[in-house]
């Protein structure tokens, strides 16, 4: 059958560019409100950034409206090498004169590349690599392993955590968006405070869990840095229980905390390590999960134990072997370290001008900023996108900003972003105290994370 779809792409390329005929900013959000996001649409207008991202490129993005924004949200991590990066556009082009996403039931040489290079990278001896399209996707399959590797149930998990929002990453985050969708399982998953090493040998040792799923700097309560005892504790208790240890580098990993993996800062070597967004280079989703022989142990015994037709696809494979090329080479980490020193000495600096800003939450270039208003985050985010820049509030604690700049920023970036931070900053000051608007209580705050509506990035 030959027909001409040339009209069909065109009208369809047409809809989504910007400027669109005859469609607006207000007409995107009413249309996203009918059809997509009615409540996230509603919410972001009440907050004051009712953003539509239209040109991307690098660290910044435009909204729809025309306004620049220097982005340091970058989607959790996932534009760790900048919007449209130009070579892995170029790999992705390459990618697709020869391959489509494969057959996932099938050996690939694209996917053994990309396994290899994992084993290679992964701290510690990590063998084995599942690969799929998400990071929650991929800390289900970590879970699974743990439970098939220990033959228990139990996974302990922080109660600031967030793993994702599908079936077993969902229950081992917050409780309540869990049990909204009626997925919680209270009795499997067990929630300790983070930082604190006796409530995690409490936890392990009746000797009954299976792993413990760690995110290495926990993202969505605002970067708390963990306490330098804090992550080798919890993996020797890990060995003395049988426990296995789950690192979740989703947002640590691929060069962010300076090193390739966060968790290389502390010395631990995980059993399994998740990654995902930034392995997608932006452009095309993957992620993964790396396992040692104990923990991938299923892959002999039960080969079609987990599948996933998107995951490992071969355009995808190309792309985040090179981002692994990119983030792993010396001359990216020790500018990571060196732009995380320009740019942390440039927010003490502030501080010691504004007390409004009571904590500066830093590892590398995962950066948390603290304010003196229970919703402060919410109040910077809207400052923020009022003098250029995108940042996004902790779902879990909204005093909290989470400020995470690219991977290859220069000092210029960071000079004009600090610029443009100190000014949001004087705005914010002026409403201390001021709750504005019903949906900047913390009240109300709280009671939209329990109705499942943390933004959980």
């Amino acid at each position: 059958m030959a027909v001409d779809w040339s009209k069909n792409i065109d009208a369809i390329m047409t809809a989504g560019r910007w400027p669109a005929e005859g469609v607006g900013k207000d007409g995107i959000l009413a249309a996203a409100a009918e059809y997509l996001i009615p409540g996230r649409v509603e919410k972001l207008k009440n907050l004051g950034f009712p953003m539509v991202v239209g040109r991307r490129e690098g660290y910044y993005i435009w909204d729809v409206d025309g306004r620049e924004l220097m982005d340091f949200h970058l989607n959790g991590g996932t534009y760790n090498i900048g919007h449209r990066n130009p070579q892995v556009i170029e790999i992705l082009t390459k990618a697709m004169e020869v391959l489509d996403i494969g057959n996932h039931h099938f050996p690939s040489m694209f996917r053994v590349d990309l396994a290899k290079k994992l084993a290679r990278l992964a701290p510690g001896n990590l063998q084995y690599t599942v690969l799929t399209s998400s990071g929650s996707e991929a800390n289900d399959v970590a879970i699974k392993s743990s439970r098939w590797a220990t033959g228990r149930r139990k996974i302990v998990a922080m109660d600031v955590g967030y793993h994702g929002r599908t079936g077993l990453s969902g229950a081992a985050g917050d409780d309540e968006t869990a049990r909204y969708f009626l997925s919680d399982e209270p009795s499997n998953f067990l929630k300790v405070p983070f930082n604190d090493n006796a409530a995690m040998e409490v936890a392990l040792s009746k000797g009954d869990v299976a792993a413990v799923l760690m995110e290495t700097v926990p993202a969505t309560c605002g970067f708390p840095v963990p306490d330098p005892s804090y992550l080798p504790r919890t993996k020797q208790l890990c060995e003395t229980y049988g426990t296995l240890y789950i690192a979740d580098e989703v947002q640590t990993g691929l060069g962010r905390t300076g090193h390739l993996w966060g968790v290389e800062k502390w010395g631990v070597e995980p059993d399994i390590l998740v990654v995902g967004k930034g392995l997608s280079g932006g452009i095309y989703p993957m992620a993964a999960a790396v396992m040692n022989e104990r923990a991938a142990g299923w892959l002999h015994e039960n080969p079609w134990g987990h599948v996933s037709t998107f995951g490992g696809s071969e355009l995808g494979c190309p792309i985040a072997s090179l981002v692994l090329d990119m983030c792993s080479s010396d001359e990216t980490l020790d500018h990571v370290r060196d732009m995380a020193a320009f740019i942390g000495g440039g927010l003490l600096d502030i501080q010691s001008r504004h007390p409004f800003l009571t904590e500066i939450r830093q590892t590398g270039l995962v950066i948390g900023l603290k304010f003196d208003d229970p919703v402060g985050g919410i109040k910077m985010s809207k400052a923020l996108y009022e003098n250029g820049i995108w940042a996004m509030f902790s779902g879990f604690d909204p005093s909290v900003l989470q400020f995470k700049p690219g991977l290859f920023i220069d000092k210029k970036y960071c000079v004009e972003a600090l610029e443009r931070l100190e000014r949001a900053l004087r705005y914010a000051e002026n409403t201390v105290g001021d709750k504005g608007s019903s949906t900047l209580s913390p009240d109300n705050w709280q009671n939209n994370q329990s109705t499942g509506n943390s933004n959980g990035i």
